[in-house]
């Protein structure tokens, strides 16, 4: 029996992507806006009487801490592997991700609660202040948006947090017709239906990070085709049947693969080789980045692909 652990840099196949580019300040001043905004959100809500706006104060909030937690998970994700934590830290963006989304889901929540009580309720709205402070905030997250565009389609964690500011920017718009509504025709319903309206949208976008984040966090098998695998591992000569595969995700770019090689009998030279040719599948054809593979020679009864 001979075990074998190989882990490959697949990023020439094109799977793979290094978000180290993403600046301390760039981030710094995604911060700084979201952070002004927020203020300006906060006071002009009160003032004007607008939960639509209030809401976006909210969510403008959130940002802020979802955005410099990302960067902190980002750099985190980078330290080396050591003793304890031998598959390094690259989990702290998928966990940062996963709370980012999770509390925006809440807060989501809690705001369509408020906008159904406010329709029993309606309140008086500055409809003027309403749109003034709106288009500062969507002129700044725009800003925003497009500073963490490019990144945010190469990591999970920075997309979190683009899509927080992503959710900003159509709230503020639908804060701005809301005040135009409001201005024109008085119909003050306008304000918690937009909140509701933007609700909804970030739940629904969010939701797609939080069970992505769910499936990583939970080590649950690659999206990879094995029956495929079996066929391509085992055309290869004096390889008798693969078996007993498990594959996990350390975060979303990054796969981890274990199967157990029943082989002809051969010397350890040749298991060597023939492991060469299996890596080489693996990583090529299903972007498979960290190999363990136990070599075997009629040792188990059971040769199903999964064992159960």
């Amino acid at each position: 029996m001979a075990h074998h652990t190989h882990e490959h840099d697949h990023s020439d196949a094109g799977h793979t992507h290094d978000v180290s580019h993403l600046s301390g300040n760039k981030i710094f001043w995604v911060t700084v806006l979201n952070a002004t905004i927020t203020l300006a959100e906060i006071i002009g809500g009160l003032l004007s009487g607008s939960l639509a706006l209030l809401s976006d104060a909210v969510h403008n909030l959130s940002d802020t801490i979802a955005i410099a937690l990302s960067y902190y998970a980002n750099k985190l994700s980078k330290k080396p592997k050591d003793a304890k934590r031998t598959y390094g830290y690259k989990r702290a963006e998928i966990l940062t991700a996963f709370v980012n989304s999770s509390v925006l889901m809440a807060i989501s929540v809690v705001l369509i609660f408020e906008a159904i009580k406010q329709f029993k309720s309606p309140e008086i709205i500055n409809g003027n202040l309403m749109i003034i402070v709106a288009l500062i905030g969507l002129f700044a997250n725009l800003f925003s948006v497009f500073l963490l565009e490019k990144d945010s389609h190469e990591n999970l964690n920075i997309k979190s947090s683009y899509l927080h500011l992503l959710s900003d920017t159509v709230s503020s718009v639908g804060v701005v017709i809301g005040g135009i509504a409001i201005n024109k025709w008085g119909v003050l319903w306008v304000d918690p239906l937009i909140t509701i309206l933007i609700s909804i949208y970030i739940m629904r976008e969010t939701w797609h990070i939080i069970k992505k984040t769910v499936f990583i966090l939970m080590q649950s098998s690659a999206d990879i085709d094995y029956e495929s695998i079996k066929m391509d591992v085992e055309k290869i000569e004096k390889v008798k049947n693969i078996h007993h595969i498990h594959s996990w995700m350390v975060n979303e770019k990054t796969i981890n693969f274990e199967a157990h090689i029943d082989l002809e009998d051969m010397r350890l030279s040749e298991v060597e080789e023939i492991y060469e040719k299996i890596e080489h599948v693996l990583k090529h054809h299903y972007g498979i980045n960290h190999i363990t593979l136990q070599a075997e020679v009629d040792k188990c009864d059971d040769k199903s692909i999964i064992k159960y």
